[in-house]
């Protein structure tokens, strides 16, 4: 198992993404998907943004690193009824058994983000994109002020520091990288835009609550947690991450958490 997978095997990331849903559709609702569209979702999780698609009449595959969450996919596609669409193991910086130009729209909302090799990855989406055809990423904002970026950065600087070579996942979120990495695979930069957008964070559960939803159940914090307790700084790591939430909690309802974050959406003509 490489360490990426790892990664997101560890924990229950579904409890999280249980929490975007709504912006889930939203984004999805907006990328004028048509009935008998070819979809593919990279780093899709069990289907935030896959399963709405499907739900538009799309014929989506869903590709995740992470077993557990395929198979949580699938059960959530099985649940719904839905026959367009199917979930399986897979890596964004290499899509074998994927053919040349198979896909009207490929998206990767917060997925192919932190996969290595990240040009592999940007060649990889524009390979399977049919010509014509559209890329759509979301990619959260390194140092940005709002939760993720700020759960990242915070978790990054509890935990050892990353092996040689190792590029931050949080460079997807860079206007430069993005046009860089593409241009390597074909992609002027006239057929790329950036634009900044929001996803909302939506829990039943207190700021506190939903903190403790990350430690157990969210890949990097789970490791930065275990990485402070050997250091003896966990209850550290969780006042800083408590007065994070509560600081950028919007809702109005007591007990509940809403908290928006900035991320950079990526359109690309291929």
């Amino acid at each position: 198992m490489n360490a990426n997978q790892a990664l997101w095997e560890k924990g229950d990331f579904t409890r999280i993404a249980s929490t975007m849903r709504q912006s889930g559709e939203k984004l999805v609702a907006a990328l004028g998907i048509q009935p008998g569209m070819t979809v593919l979702d990279l780093g899709c999780g069990d289907g935030t943004t896959a399963i709405p698609a499907a739900k538009l009449g799309a014929n989506v595959l869903g590709i995740d690193i992470a077993r557990n969450l395929v198979e949580a996919g699938n059960r959530r596609a099985a649940a719904e009824h839905l026959t367009n669409i199917r979930f399986q193991e897979g890596d964004a910086s290499n899509l074998a058994g994927i053919e040349d130009h198979s896909f009207d729209l490929v998206v990767s909302v917060f997925g192919a983000m932190f996969a290595p090799q990240p040009f592999n990855v940007a060649a990889e989406m524009v390979r399977v994109t049919k010509r014509g055809g559209r890329i759509v990423m979301g990619n959260w904002i390194p140092n940005d002020p709002t939760l993720v970026a700020q759960i990242l950065k915070t978790s990054a600087a509890y935990s050892p520091a990353p092996a040689e070579g190792f590029i931050s996942p949080m460079t997807w979120g860079m206007h430069n990288n993005v046009l860089e990495r593409f241009a390597a695979a074909g992609i002027p930069a006239e057929q790329v835009s950036c634009i900044a957008d929001t996803f909302v964070f939506e829990s039943p559960k207190s700021p506190t609550a939903f903190v403790d939803e990350f430690r157990q159940y969210y890949g990097p914090t789970m490791n930065a947690f275990d990485a402070a307790d050997k250091n003896g700084r966990a209850e550290e790591l969780q006042e800083e991450l408590k007065a994070l939430f509560t600081a950028q909690n919007v809702s109005s309802v007591e007990g509940t958490t809403t908290v928006p974050a900035t991320y950079l959406r990526v359109s690309v003509s291929v």
